[in-house]
C-alpha cells in the first residue's frame, strides 16, 4: 500500500515538472524594459479627420453651380425672392426650387424651369426684361436636371487650392458670370456697376470693391447678394489675380 502511494506521489510530481517546463510563456511586457515616454504633444494619433469630397468635373453641384445662377438672375428683388415670390415661385435654395414643382428629374420637356429659359417669346422667356442666360448657363442647368436634379455636395478646397496660375478666362470670369453678372448687367445694372465684360470687372477689382464685397468685409455689401459666401479657394484666386494686376489672361 505504501509502495503504491509513493509511486502515485512521484508520478504526480513528475507531471507537474513536465507541464511547468512545456507551458512556460515569455512575458508580454519585459519587466526590465522602461515604459515609453508619455505623449506631450496633445495630439491623438488615432483621431483622423477624413478629407473633403473632391468635386467631380463630370457632375453638376447645385449649391456651387446652379444656385448662384438662379440667385443672380432669378431670385433678385421683385422677382423670385422670398418677398416678391412672383407666381408663388421662390428660387433661393434647393428646397424652394424643388418645391415649385417646376423641375422634373431626368426630363427637360417636363421641367418648366428649363423651358422658360429657352422660350423664344420675350414675354415668356426668363429672366423677364433682363438679358437671357448664356448657353453655357442653360446647358449647366439642363445637365443638372438630366443628372437627376439632386443636391450633391463636394469640397472645392479638397486637394488644396491652386493659386499658382490664375487667369481671368479660366478662374475669374466663370465666377462673375454665374454669381454676379445677373444683377450687374443690362441697361440698369445694380449699384451702377456693370460686370458684363472684362473692363467692368477690372475696374472694381483695382478699386478694391470686388474683393471687399466677396470677402464680406466691413463697409462692403456682401456679395453675391442673398447668396452664400464664395468658397475660400475662389476668394483666394480672385485675390491672387488682383495682386498680379487683374490681367485679361
Amino acid at each position: 500500500m505504501r509502495t503504491s502511494l509513493l509511486f502515485i506521489t512521484v508520478f504526480y510530481l513528475a507531471l507537474q515538472l513536465l507541464f511547468s517546463v512545456g507551458c512556460k510563456h515569455d512575458p508580454l511586457i519585459d519587466p526590465f524594459e522602461p515604459p515609453p515616454p508619455p505623449d506631450t504633444t496633445g495630439v491623438d494619433s488615432t483621431d483622423t479627420i477624413p478629407p473633403g469630397m473632391p468635386c467631380d468635373p463630370d457632375k453638376v453641384y447645385f449649391d456651387l453651380q446652379v444656385l448662384p445662377i438662379l440667385n443672380s438672375n432669378c431670385a433678385i428683388s421683385g422677382c423670385h425672392d422670398p418677398i416678391a415670390a412672383e407666381e408663388g415661385v421662390i428660387l433661393t435654395s434647393y428646397q424652394t426650387v424643388i418645391a415649385t414643382g417646376k423641375v422634373t428629374p431626368f426630363n427637360l420637356d417636363e421641367s418648366k424651369l428649363y423651358k422658360v429659359l429657352i422660350d423664344t417669346d420675350p414675354e415668356d422667356r426668363m429672366p423677364l426684361d433682363r438679358p437671357p442666360l448664356s448657353q453655357e448657363q442653360i446647358q449647366l442647368i439642363a445637365a443638372w436636371i438630366l443628372q437627376g436634379a439632386d443636391s450633391l455636395w463636394c469640397d472645392v478646397n479638397a486637394g488644396g487650392c491652386d493659386t499658382a496660375s490664375v487667369s481671368f478666362a479660366q478662374h475669374i470670369w466663370p465666377v462673375i458670370n454665374s454669381s454676379c453678372k445677373g444683377c450687374h448687367s443690362g441697361t440698369n445694372p445694380s449699384g451702377g456697376i456693370d460686370l458684363s465684360n472684362y473692363t467692368g470687372v477690372k475696374a472694381v477689382a483695382l478699386n478694391g470693391k470686388l474683393l471687399g464685397a466677396i470677402n464680406w468685409e466691413q463697409g462692403f455689401t456682401p456679395m453675391p447678394q442673398g447668396g452664400n459666401k464664395l468658397p475660400d479657394c475662389t476668394i483666394a484666386q480672385v485675390k491672387k489675380w488682383i495682386e498680379e494686376g487683374a490681367m485679361d489672361n
